[in-house]
């Protein structure tokens, strides 16, 4: 495992994540990056673009915390498997505070180039997270 691309992926998920440090995003994220996979984007999103998820993410659920389950990392690519647990305080995507305690999981690779995050790929559990906050409704799954 490549530790050096291991320590950015964590830095980016305690200093940005849990800290709320925004200015470490120019310290951890070259600052033609692209992502991919985030809520309520088509395709790929730049810095600026992330910048203003994070916001909307943060001001949503101030106390989100995010833990580093697993991580698997080579020569440029670093995945980290991580569980959040945060409490919905503001609105997010159109869905009124509900004040509920929510934790959702996902999987997040970086591609890292000279220390620098360049791209981002997440797959995380939206629809848990939605289902959560009651902005979409419970699945049911029916007997056979």
């Amino acid at each position: 495992m490549s530790s050096a691309n291991a320590d950015v992926l964590h830095r980016w998920f305690e200093e940005l994540w849990n800290q709320g440090n925004i200015e470490i995003i120019e310290r951890l994220a070259s600052p033609d990056a692209i992502g991919h996979g985030q809520i309520e984007q088509d395709g790929q999103i730049n810095m600026e673009q992330f910048r203003a998820l994070f916001l909307s993410l943060r001001k949503a659920f101030p106390d989100i915390r995010f833990t580093i389950e697993q991580t698997v990392a080579d020569a440029e690519m670093v995945v980290a498997r991580w569980r959040a647990v945060a409490t919905h305080q503001g609105e997010f995507l159109g869905a009124a505070p509900t004040n509920r305690r929510v934790e959702f999981t996902g999987m997040s690779m970086m591609k890292i180039v000279d220390g620098k995050i360049a791209r981002g790929w997440d797959n995380w559990d939206q629809l848990a997270l939605l289902t959560q906050i009651g902005a979409a409704p419970k699945a049911t799954f029916l007997a056979a």
